[in-house]
């Protein structure tokens, strides 16, 4: 054969071999993140306070070699993420709860159930598992959740669940689940769909068989049969046909390669030492009546050295011993250090604090008094307890027209909270201030909350 023709030959097969490769390439799913008003800054610095509060409340194992493994396991994935370069500050924590579930929070802070390694059968399962976590960072659903709804009803929102059922949180959510019962982060069915697409392409670019994340899916809805569903189905809507999707997805990959790593000695001995770890029994829930949080530490009274919160509708003065939540014209919340706490239906909630918000365009219809009894009447129907104890009474905030109003709900720490509403309508519509503290101690609160309410100022 010519030298011409075995050149072409080969000219032939190099083409044929790049075609097939782009062709599989090509067939990949292509997945968009969702609208975000969010920085991916603000992931991060948000995600790491959820996952200090979580650290200080959550069983976790305390197992260095366990959290070891699942760092390695977890950056290994994470290398074949697109963040769209995105630098996450990944961390892995593993949970002494053999409830079969996993989560991760805005900015990469990855929690694993010991329930979850438990359940799986071999690594592969457990790196889908965390592929599909990992896909919702990178995807960043948890806020892009929040921004839709602060952009369809004016809530602050992104941190507002976290405040479960205290006044402010409910101002701060409008009524909106956007995150996280037991700081567990509740996707959209279209959410989970994509990170089902997206945990399956991270198994297999990371070497993994594909089949993982459909095989742990699978066992949990075999062994869920004619039961209750296991918690991460809860956390995580099971979306329509998903196994079939996740086995579409693997075809568009090329299928399941010959080599693909499904187990490792690492897993094994990481299982064996999780099932040898001490069981955390969680406390039988009492009722306010039975003192069954009033145990709990107290936070540190309120600081009188104040620093400077400002957003570019108004600026004011708070506790410098207060962590901020969250921090645009929507909303923020002020809180101590353990002013989080478990409001006995897996919800934190915001048992010390201020929170403050703007619903936007309220007042336009009825003026101050008619938007602060509807915003009143919003927080009655998702605290079914709440009460008015001082009804609504004219007052001045920054020289301009205010109603100050107090109300009274059970306290996540116990017995009851009060809960002091200060609303003020603005052009850009109704802003509120809630000062949160449990009665007993609410009197030390109010007097910091009314050094915050005197240093408002509002910017045009």
């Amino acid at each position: 054969m010519p030298a011409s023709a075995v050149c072409r030959f080969w000219v032939f097969c190099l083409l044929a071999i790049l075609l097939a490769c782009g062709t599989a390439l090509a067939q990949r799913s292509q997945l968009k993140a969702p609208w975000n008003m969010y920085s991916p800054q603000t992931d991060i610095s948000e995600g790491k306070k959820l996952a200090e509060e979580i650290e200080k409340q959550a069983p976790l194992c305390h197992d260095p070699k366990v959290d070891a493994y699942l760092t390695t396991l977890g950056k290994r994935l994470a290398a074949h993420l697109n963040t769209n370069g995105v630098q996450y500050p990944w961390e892995f924590h593993c949970v002494n709860d053999r409830t079969i579930n996993a989560f991760a929070l805005p900015g990469g802070y990855v929690f694993v159930n010991r329930g979850a390694i438990e359940a799986a059968d071999n690594e592969a399962q457990l790196a889908g598992v965390m592929a599909h976590e990992l896909s919702h960072v990178a995807l960043r659903h948890g806020t892009a959740q929040a921004s839709k709804a602060s952009f369809a009803q004016g809530a602050a929102g992104i941190f507002g669940t976290i405040f479960g059922g205290s006044a402010g949180g409910a101002l701060l959510t409008q009524g909106i689940s956007l995150g996280a019962g037991s700081a567990l982060l509740h996707y959209s069915r279209s959410a989970e769909t994509q990170a089902d697409v997206m945990g399956t392409q991270v198994l297999y670019d990371s070497g993994y068989d594909p089949r993982g994340l459909s095989q742990f899916f699978e066992k949990l809805q075999e062994q869920s049969k004619g039961k209750n569903p296991p918690e991460f189905f809860s956390d995580h809507p099971n979306p329509d046909h998903r196994l079939d999707r996740v086995d579409e997805e693997i075809q568009k990959l090329g299928g399941v390669p010959r080599d693909a790593r499904r187990d490792s000695v690492e897993f094994e001995a990481t299982k064996r030492e999780v099932l040898a770890l001490p069981i955390v029994t969680k406390p039988a829930s009492k009722s306010a009546a039975e003192g069954g949080r009033s145990s709990l530490p107290t936070p540190t009274q309120p600081s009188g050295n104040l620093t400077v919160y400002r957003n570019s509708e108004l600026s004011f003065r708070y506790p410098d011993n207060w962590k901020q939540y969250g921090g645009d014209p929507g909303g923020a919340a002020f809180a101590p250090d353990g002013a989080l706490m478990n409001d006995g239906s897996g919800n934190n909630a915001l048992a010390y604090g201020l929170t403050f918000g703007t619903a936007k365009g309220q007042p336009a219809a009825g003026g101050l008094a008619d938007a602060t009894e509807r915003v009143i009447k919003e927080l009655e129907a998702s605290n079914p307890n709440m009460k008015i104890t001082r009804q609504p009474q004219d007052v001045k905030l920054n020289d301009q027209p205010a109603m100050s109003t107090y109300l009274s709900t059970d306290s996540p720490r116990g017995g009851l909270e009060t809960d002091w509403l200060v609303t003020v309508g603005r052009p850009e519509g109704l802003v509120y201030f809630v000062c949160t503290a449990p009665q007993g101690e609410f009197d030390s609160y109010r007097q910091a909350c009314v050094a915050v309410l005197d240093s408002v100022r509002f910017e045009k």
